[in-house]
Order: structure tokens, then C-alpha cells, then sequence
């Protein structure tokens, strides 16, 4: 009890025990944003411990019963959260509302199993959200998922995020994402060159993904140094297919690039260029995954650059910390092959060993960093590092999540 309070407490009367809960109501307001969420399990576990059953003996079996006894006090019954004045304390801006299909579909489970099992601070979000991980199992914790999966009524029509795989340097994601990242391209022998870009994604409805890309140039000439603005793209992507069942899914891109670059600066190509590809992702067993994206580039002036095809393949795995809930690192190695689709012309094949690494605890900033090789034709094709921070902007601000 707490002085002078003599509503501060509600009694269970059971053969020879008396339980004892505090009244949400009537808590100092610090005791509510450690507890409110957690109140329904915690009324359920000391009779837990007293007639010795597990929680599927207590019928909660289904991921429908565990979200009604230890997440609708704070979530609701809907998934869009319990007002104010039920919950006793004010949501945070990172609040989920599950039933929000464009915020809930493209997490990933593995997301949501981290802070149910090790609380908010698992992702850096509010502690509000307390860890069940002593109250759950893993199984009951992939139910409750599952169902809360269920509260967005569209989930069909939304590609799940968990056929979201690592971006790779050069090969296109088949997932429309909502992102900003910054690229780099360094040269690391032959003529000095380095390309720079700012390339914004932003998803449209449940399928489709508008893309811009400004670069940013700096190339070297005859002893002096010259930069500046490159050809800016601009590029829909549309999901056709994707299947957790299968862990496949499918994208047509089609993009413009303008010739706003200055071709005596060797920062622009000087003809507007169609391009029209498709991009297809495959997840396997211990999250390994394998991503193609292939290709035409059709320029208005083929006299001033040659039609070309190119297919890209990336192949990698994810290994993460904490037992699979923490940090996310994600070797791969990509093959690239081009050619231009004029008579004589030549094979060219690369190689880009990389890497993802993960850069905020929430992990919606992410770097990438990995070396293209030339594989054949060397003498005017060099050696060059690159790299990408990319900000999923939806997730967070730039300066929370760490």
C-alpha cells in the first residue's frame, strides 16, 4: 500500500493466499510507464507459480490470447494503442500502431521478436515497452507476431519486410523502400576520380517506389581538378510479386536519366538515357539470400553512348548478435557483367566483395563498404572503393535510434 492511498490496491482472494495488485490509477507516474504494459502478464504469473502450469496450460496458446493478456493494456485491442487516459502515460513518437499497414509491413519480424523478447531499449525505443522474455517462450513470442501480423487488414497487398534484403552497392533491391543514401565511388589506381550521390526513395501505395538520384562529381584532367553536378535520374520501381512462403520477390524498375552533367568536365554522359530492368530477390535458410537485378540502358543518342545490357547478382548472409536480436552484419560478394550492344564490343565482368554494417542500435542508418575489381578488360577500367550510408527515415531521425 502506499500512505494514505486506500484505492491503491486491488486484492484476489484465493484458498490460503492473498494476492496483491497495484491500481494503475493510483501509482506515482514513474511506476506506470514500468509497469502498465506488462500489468495483465503479471496478474497472470504468480498463478502461474502457484498451481505450477506454464502459460499454454492457462489456455495461452494462440496469438490472439497472449496479445489480449499482455499487450492490448497498452496497444489495444486494434493495434493503434490504448488513449491516454487508460494508459496513464503519454506515447512516444515511435508509438507503433500496428494496424497501420505503410508503418507495420515493411518491419521485419525479427524486429518486433527483439523488443518484445529484450524490451524498447533493445532498438533504442522507449523503455515503456517493457521485455517479456522471463513471461514468454519464443514459440508464444512468434504467435503473438503472427497475430499481431493480422491487425493490418491489407497485410497481403504489402510486401513484409522480411523480404527486405541488405542493400548492395551496385545490384538493385527488388523491396521499394523509403530511404536516403549517400554514395561515394573513389578510384583506387589509374586517373584520379571520384563520384559522389544523394539518392532519395520514397514508397508509393502498397507496391510502388518513386527514386531520385542528384550525383556529384569530381574528375581530374590534364593536371587540375574539376567537379560538378552529374545526369540526374529520375526512376519508379513496382512490386509485381512477393511471397513469405516462398521467400521470393519480384520488381520492375523503369528510370530517365537527363544529361544535366557537363560532358567537358567528364561529369555527364550528354544524352538522356531510358532504362527499363527488373530486380528479383530469394531468401534461404540462415539468412542467406540472393538478389539479381538485370537490364537494358537505351540512350535517345547512340552516337553519343552505345545501347547496353548488364546483370547483377548479389549473394550474401546476415549474422547477427544477441541470438539472432541484435546488431545485423551482412558479408556479400557481387558479380557484375555489362556489355555494350554494338558489334566488337566486349564482356566486361566485376567483382565486389562487401560489406553491411550495422551503425545505429535501431538499425535504421546503415553503412556499406566493398572494392569493385575488374575481372578482364583492366587497362581502362580501375580498381574502385565504395561505399554508402544509407538513413531509413521512417524509423527515426538521424540523431535517435543509437
Amino acid at each position: 500500500h502506499y500512505p494514505n492511498c486506500d484505492r491503491c490496491t486491488t486484492a484476489f482472494q484465493l484458498p490460503s493466499v492473498k494476492l496483491t495488485f497495484y491500481d494503475p490509477l493510483f501509482m506515482p507516474h514513474r511506476l506506470i510507464r514500468l509497469s502498465i504494459c506488462a500489468s495483465a502478464f503479471f496478474l497472470f504469473y504468480p498463478l502461474i507459480g502457484l498451481v505450477g502450469q506454464t502459460p499454454s496450460k492457462l489456455k495461452l496458446d494462440t496469438g490472439k490470447e497472449i496479445y489480449e493478456a499482455g499487450c492490448v493494456s497498452c496497444h489495444g485491442q486494434d493495434g493503434k494503442g490504448q488513449p491516454q487516459s487508460l494508459t496513464g502515460f503519454e506515447k512516444p513518437a515511435t508509438f507503433p500502431d500496428f494496424a497501420d499497414c505503410p508503418g507495420a509491413t515493411p518491419e521485419p519480424d525479427v524486429q518486433w521478436r527483439a523488443s518484445i523478447t529484450n524490451g524498447g531499449h533493445a532498438r533504442a525505443f522507449s523503455e515503456i515497452m517493457p521485455s517479456f522474455k522471463e513471461l514468454l517462450t519464443a514459440q508464444q513470442i512468434d504467435k503473438v507476431i503472427a497475430y499481431m501480423r493480422t491487425l493490418c487488414a491489407d497485410d497481403a497487398k504489402w510486401p513484409r519486410g522480411d523480404l527486405n534484403f541488405p542493400r548492395a552497392l551496385i545490384t538493385e533491391k527488388a523491396f521499394p523502400e523509403n530511404e536516403t543514401v549517400v554514395t561515394a565511388t573513389v578510384n583506387a589506381h589509374g586517373a584520379p576520380g571520384v563520384g559522389s550521390a544523394v539518392v532519395y526513395e520514397k514508397r508509393i501505395g502498397a507496391r510502388g517506389q518513386l527514386e531520385a538520384m542528384v550525383p556529384y562529381n569530381f574528375t581530374h584532367d590534364s593536371g587540375s581538378w574539376q567537379s560538378g553536378f552529374g545526369d540526374v535520374l529520375i526512376g519508379y520501381k513496382h512490386n509485381l510479386f512477393s511471397s513469405l512462403k516462398s521467400g521470393s520477390i519480384l520488381s520492375l524498375l523503369g528510370e530517365v536519366t537527363a544529361p544535366t552533367g557537363d560532358t567537358t568536365k567528364g561529369t555527364g554522359g550528354g544524352s538522356t538515357v531510358f532504362e527499363t530492368s527488373a530486380a528479383f530477390g530469394q531468401r534461404f535458410p540462415a539468412d542467406a539470400f540472393v538478389q539479381i537485378h538485370t537490364g537494358f540502358e537505351l540512350p535517345t543518342h547512340t552516337d553519343v553512348l552505345p545501347r547496353a545490357y548488364y546483370l547483377r547478382t548479389a549473394l550474401g548472409k546476415t549474422f547477427a548478435t544477441d541470438g539472432g536480436l541484435g546488431r545485423r552484419w551482412s558479408p556479400m560478394a557481387e558479380f557484375v557483367y555489362d556489355r555494350d550492344l554494338v558489334s566488337g564490343a566486349k564482356n566486361n565482368w566485376d567483382i565486389v566483395p562487401q560489406i553491411q554494417i550495422p551503425m545505429s542500435k535501431r538499425l535504421h542508418v546503415l553503412g556499406g563498404v566493398g572494392l569493385r575489381i575488374p575481372v578482364n578488360n583492366t587497362v581502362d577500367r580501375p580498381k574502385q572503393l565504395m561505399f554508402y550510408i544509407l538513413w531509413d527515415y521512417v524509423d527515426g531521425k538521424l540523431n535517435e535510434g543509437w
